[in-house]
């Protein structure tokens, strides 16, 4: 089980509630269902345990920090702040390895930069994104590790484009399009003529101007319309949400800051948000949220924000 799984999470939510002072035998009643709902929870309860023993050992920087921070937090803010640096402690990786570290390109936090590649073609990478590029003879293969790509290719009939991301396969038919890996969930928009995209399972999809479509491991998704201003507009540093849910938007402000966005309470994970943020000021987003939905936010440390209920 990854220390970021959900139940996890959810496991360090009752963790913290049941050690707050205010923790009321609704509380603990509570607590005691979830644990018998289903015998992952108990495990993944163990595994919290075993995450908040290591507290001790991750950081003293950070947790001089949290002592800082005690006089002006809650004991349940305190409890929560010292969770996540805990998930930040187990998931340092994350954080602090270079993805994809032998990638070609690479763009940082906030980024965007065009690359010319040998063949003429062009790729304008947004931000934390990664990819590589392998061409020979015969084929111009490009591997989007993460992020997204907008692609402006060069007609070369000889020799066919291809763009694999998360182990899929997106075939230039014509000249510009988008790609977005987002953690395996890849989307892919044509802005002009047409692709040809295949999942890791299933058959090919020939996908029309105009048009976008979704595939992660499980498959292929449904072709729809895309609002090409929406798509495109990462490109002039905005970021478009229209009824997007708010795991959706957070996991999306991620890109644009450093550090993590940990949604703790799942329950709010659906809310629809509708806005236009401007992609260099993530911080300022994620207050705007803050200010006009049911929501609170945290700053555990400088690299963690904690998202909660308001309520």
């Amino acid at each position: 089980m990854r220390d970021d799984d959900p139940l996890t999470i959810e496991a360090l939510e009752w963790f913290v509630r049941l050690r707050d002072e205010q923790a009321t035998d609704a509380d603990r009643q509570g607590f005691a269902t979830w644990l018998a709902r289903d015998p992952a929870h108990q495990a993944a309860w163990d595994r919290a345990e075993q995450l908040w023993s290591r507290f001790d050992t991750i950081a003293p920087a950070v947790r001089a920090h949290l002592r800082r921070r005690s006089r002006a937090l809650s004991r349940r803010k305190l409890l929560l702040s010292a969770g996540a640096v805990i998930v930040i402690g187990a998931t340092a990786g994350y954080l602090f390895i270079p993805r994809d570290l032998f990638a070609d390109e690479r763009t940082g936090v906030g980024e965007r930069r065009t690359v010319q590649l040998p063949d003429g073609s062009s790729v304008e990478l947004g931000s934390l994104s990664a990819l590589s590029v392998a061409f020979n003879a015969d084929t111009r293969r490009v591997i989007l590790h993460a992020g997204e790509a907008f692609f402006d290719v060069a007609r070369d009939p000889a020799r066919p484009f291809l763009v694999e991301a998360a182990h899929g396969v997106v075939e230039a038919l014509g000249t510009k399009f988008d790609v977005k890996n987002a953690n395996g969930q890849v989307t892919v928009t044509v802005a002009e003529h047409r692709v040809s995209v295949r999942a890791p399972t299933g058959p090919a999809t020939t996908l029309q101007q105009g048009w976008q479509v979704s595939y992660s491991a499980d498959g292929l998704g449904v072709p729809a319309p895309a609002d090409l201003d929406v798509v495109q507009a990462w490109r002039r540093d905005r970021l478009v949400f229209q009824e997007v849910p708010l795991r959706r938007v957070l996991a999306e402000l991620e890109r644009y800051r450093r550090g993590r966005i940990l949604l703790l309470d799942r329950r709010i994970g659906d809310i629809p948000v509708t806005a236009i943020f401007d992609a260099r000021q993530a911080d300022a987003a994620l207050d705007t949220i803050a200010a006009t939905l049911p929501i609170r936010l945290l700053h555990a440390t400088n690299l963690m924000v904690i998202v909660t209920a308001a309520n």
